[in-house]
């Protein structure tokens, strides 16, 4: 690793974890030994950054001379709390680990008094009922959609049925208390929503059907809306 890169990776820590950081656990994180993480700190002193702290005690990033400083107004500071907030109850745990890092590094860049105001955020998320943990690499799921590539995988139904589809991937939502993906199926030449707890085996098979997936995306949600309208008025 090079020491720009290092650099680059102490910064990351110390915006990411919880303050004060001990040299010990940046240390075990980075795999280096404490003289280095305390050689970096000063380093990263040199260039700007305000690191509160001293060995023993652990450092706390206090400025981060690398970013620009953030303006937001307090209603747009508690949107994105509740948002975080929330992804961080009922996203797959790459996404909800990444929303406790946003929170944490939005923390250190707004003002005192907004910084207060973050942490101590009169909205909050609450699940009692968490969607199911999914059975795939979400991770792999979410880059096949983004590059518009068809994937292909194991599917049990509710009653336990077992098919494997190959489907062009439209979405991830969060979708009547579950995690689904929002696809046009090549088997049934539709749309359909697969929960991502009932998904095994994922292989991206590298077909492309790009420049589709935005106009699909949003044929299938205005479907979803119809029918939810459909269902309440039947209800009514």
């Amino acid at each position: 690793m090079s020491r720009t890169h290092r650099l680059f990776q102490l910064m990351q820590h110390l915006r990411r974890l919880s303050p004060p950081v001990t040299a010990q656990h940046l240390a075990c994180d980075m795999d280096v030994s404490l003289r280095t993480v305390y050689r970096d700190i000063d380093a990263l002193r040199g260039l700007g950054a305000v690191i509160d702290g001293e060995a023993g005690f652990g450092f706390t990033l206090i400025e981060d001379a690398t970013l620009p400083p953030l303006g937001f107004e307090d209603d747009e500071l508690e949107a994105l709390v509740l948002g975080l907030r929330d992804v961080a109850v009922i996203g797959d745990p790459a996404l909800a680990k990444a929303a406790e890092s946003a929170l944490v590094k939005i923390q250190a860049r707004v003002p005192p008094r907004q910084a207060h105001r973050l942490k101590h955020a009169i909205l909050d998320a609450q699940r009692f009922r968490r969607p199911c943990p999914p059975t795939i690499d979400v991770g792999r799921l979410r880059s096949a959609t983004w590059e518009e590539l068809c994937v292909r995988f194991a599917y049990s139904d509710a009653a336990a049925q077992q098919t494997e589809r190959t489907v062009r991937p439209l979405g991830i939502v969060y979708l009547d208390q579950n995690n689904v993906l929002l696809a046009w199926c090549l088997l049934r030449q539709d749309f359909r929503t697969f929960r991502l707890d009932r998904m095994h085996d994922l292989e991206v098979t590298g077909t492309s059907f790009r420049p589709h997936r935005v106009a699909l995306l949003r044929q299938h949600l205005e479907r979803i809306r119809a029918e939810s309208c459909a269902h309440d008025a039947g209800g009514a």
